[in-house]
């Protein structure tokens, strides 16, 4: 797929959710991503309201993640997580399904879950991106999950948390790609640390991808512009 630099840096979220992330990492993170004009700056919520000032006036939306990174948190819990991010500044959420309700084949609660949070972030225009942990999911159970989110009226599907014990795979891009049809976004997230490896996911269908090595990816790019 060809893409300029600049295109590039449109799909990418540009991630810092490590535990021990500063202040003035995260306040770096998004100095990097006004300059490169990444899609957004994807944090924890604690750190929602310093992005969205630091992000303030410029093309960078401010994501957070919610119920994350387990997914084993109560639907009410994530929908109040939801509202709060809000409130601070997020205009995108990434919020992490009830895996093990999955694997159990709680479907009911899996739908209320993001249902939840889908209610009221779109009820703020926030986009919604559902994370289904591929890595500890079967093809049937990533086929489920992908429908369940699609029928919640959540925007994405999103491959992996990061933490999680596999990242992407294009793969499984390209199975929740066939799964949720052309209509919604398909996240890749996890692992993604080059551009040919950027490329490959959206070549298999992904619409946004979260990385940390954002920069890395949009220097590769540029270098090999040059």
């Amino acid at each position: 797929m060809e893409l300029t630099p600049e295109e590039l840096a449109r799909y990418i979220d540009h991630t810092l959710l490590k535990p021990e992330a500063t202040s003035e990492q995260i306040k770096q993170v998004c100095r990097e991503a006004l300059q490169y004009h990444f899609a957004s700056v994807c944090v924890n919520p604690s750190y929602v309201e310093l992005v969205a000032r630091e992000l303030s006036g410029s093309d960078v939306k401010t994501c957070s993640v919610v119920g994350f990174p387990l997914g084993a948190t109560l639907p009410e819990v994530k929908a109040f997580e939801t509202r709060k991010a809000i409130e601070l500044g997020a205009q995108e959420i990434d919020m992490v399904i009830n895996i093990g309700a999955l694997k159990s084949g709680d479907e009911e609660l899996v739908s209320k879950d993001i249902e939840a949070v889908v209610e009221v972030a779109h009820e703020r225009d926030a986009l919604v991106k559902v994370i289904i942990e591929a890595a500890l999911l079967t093809n049937e159970e990533k086929v489920k999950a992908c429908l369940i989110a699609k029928r919640a009226g959540a925007d994405y599907v999103k491959t992996s948390t990061g933490f999680g014990p596999g990242g992407a795979t294009v793969e499984d891009v390209e199975l929740m790609r066939a799964t949720v049809g052309p209509s919604m976004g398909v996240k890749a997230a996890g692992g993604i640390r080059t551009l040919e490896k950027a490329l490959a996911m959206i070549e298999a269908g992904a619409t946004r991808i979260g990385a940390s090595a954002g920069v890395k990816i949009v220097q590769e790019a540029l270098k090999e512009r040059r």
